[in-house]
């Protein structure tokens, strides 16, 4: 099969947050853990809602405030500090940009409501890929099959012919079951490495493929 799309995860694969000392003073405010006020933000049950666009993305933070009584100011504060450390993979964005047009490019994305608008609006990543597909806009999130199969019918190809890219492998096991090839994230240059190896070897198969048809037609004498 001749792969024709790459998908791409946002958080983690092509948005990274380092642990700012904003972030850590936060923690240590709360009386919270290394790591735990990002395990809030993203594993809590109102987290998990706002995911599948059951919930808005400022309950997420209202939670917050009403479990350590945080005022309006405090709030802000706190969100702001928590993103800044937020920034793109630039050794992956050239893969994006080199990859069209010959392949059809796109972000799927387990996120809330507001995510869209982020997305354009902080990283313009809309200019980078063809299409995004948040699971808040569709009521379903990997690493459920039939998001992989939307996010590929809108792209216009098959699963078989997509390479997908995320950072869970519970997310690459749904890619997987939905038909894609998939690359788990570890860091950019072993990402890249592994999606040039797979559309090389496609293209060379399909070469290959292509020249046996080739020899085998008759010849008309």
């Amino acid at each position: 099969m001749t792969f024709r799309a790459v998908v791409f995860d946002f958080g983690g694969v092509l948005v990274h947050n380092v642990d700012t000392p904003g972030r850590q003073e936060w923690e240590s405010r709360l009386g919270l853990q290394p790591g735990e006020l990002a395990s809030m933000v993203f594993d809590s049950d109102v987290s998990h809602r706002a995911m599948f666009g059951l919930l808005p993305e400022i309950a997420i933070w209202q939670h917050i405030a009403i479990r350590y009584g945080l005022n309006d100011a405090a709030l802000r504060q706190l969100e702001h500090d928590f993103w800044a450390g937020e920034y793109l993979d630039q050794d992956l964005i050239a893969l994006l940009r080199a990859l069209r047009p010959q392949y059809k490019t796109a972000i799927l994305s387990n996120a809330w409501s507001d995510a869209r608008s982020m997305f354009v609006d902080k990283f313009a990543l809309d200019q980078e890929v063809d299409t995004m597909l948040i699971s808040a806009e569709q009521g379903m999130a990997k690493p459920d099959v039939r998001i992989y199969r939307l996010v590929a019918e809108q792209l216009g190809v098959l699963p078989q012919e997509t390479v997908f890219v995320d950072d869970r492998r519970e997310n690459i096991k749904g890619a997987r079951a939905a038909g894609m090839e998939a690359v788990h994230f570890k860091d950019s240059a072993q990402t890249i490495e592994a999606i040039q190896t797979l559309l090389s070897e496609s293209q060379s198969a399909t070469s290959i493929s292509e020249s046996a048809q080739l020899t085998d037609r008759p010849v008309d004498l």
